[in-house]
């Protein structure tokens, strides 16, 4: 007990501790970051906040060009519009708009039907690399001026955006060429996609609507028309095209 007592009176004092200092205040968060706008499209509705020299038909607000000719795809029995086609210069470009699922989307599984269906009519496909993602480049069997067999060249291009998936089709010499291709790639990358909220099953086409005189994008430089025409929108079908007789 007495060496533990010696021992203690002998520790050199401890030194005192520093005053504390003062604190930094609390940083707030960071609010969250609004969704950035992607620099190429096709947009989902969220993303733009400026309509711009697009017609509004309704879930496709479609970005016009001078020149630009539309026709409406109509069904007769229900009078819905089922696509739009758009055409300038010898080249077309038919849209259509579907939901999607939330988690996944529906291109590689879609694009492996388009594939499919092409083969099985005797047309040939390639799936290639292209400015949205993989697109398909099709030959599609067809029927020449003179009845002879011939070939009709199709670009099936596909985005899978958020709930909604946007496949359009590129044919006539944009099927072929690619500086013929390169306004109608533009106008499919401007196009706005607007998914209501209501529920639907995936592949369930989104509704249409026939545009309005006098709406953004139909001035002196907008469409030359909207015509409404019978639904032809079957691209293994029918469209503007560039026969190759066989």
């Amino acid at each position: 007990m007495g060496l533990f007592r010696r021992n203690a009176s002998k520790r050199a004092p401890e030194a005192s501790e520093p005053a504390s200092l003062p604190s930094d205040p609390p940083v707030a968060p960071a609010p969250a970051a609004a969704p950035a706008t992607p620099e190429r499209g096709p947009f989902d509705a969220a993303q733009v906040t400026v309509k711009g020299p697009r017609v509004d038909l309704g879930a496709i607000w479609l970005p016009v060009l001078p020149g630009l000719e539309l026709r409406m795809e109509i069904d007769k029995k229900t009078q819905k519009v089922t696509g739009v086609s758009a055409q300038l210069g010898g080249s077309g470009l038919q849209v259509q708009a579907f939901a999607a699922p939330k988690t996944a989307g529906i291109w590689d599984e879609v694009r492996t039907e388009i594939a499919a269906s092409v083969t099985k009519q005797g047309g040939t496909v390639d799936d290639v690399p292209g400015p949205f993602g993989r697109e398909l480049l099709a030959r599609i069997p067809a029927t020449g001026p003179g009845g002879q067999a011939a070939v009709r060249p199709a670009r099936f291009v596909g985005v899978d955006g958020p709930r909604w998936f946007l496949r359009g089709v590129l044919t006539g010499r944009a099927a072929v060429d690619e500086e013929a291709a390169k306004p109608l790639e533009s106008v499919f990358a401007n196009v706005v996609v607007v998914r209501d909220g209501n529920p639907r099953p995936p592949r369930d086409l989104l509704t249409l609507t026939l545009p309005d005189k006098g709406r953004a994008g139909e001035g002196p430089e907008g469409p030359q028309g909207a015509a409404p025409q019978e639904p032809s929108f079957d691209p293994l079908r029918r469209g503007p095209e560039i026969t190759e007789i066989r």
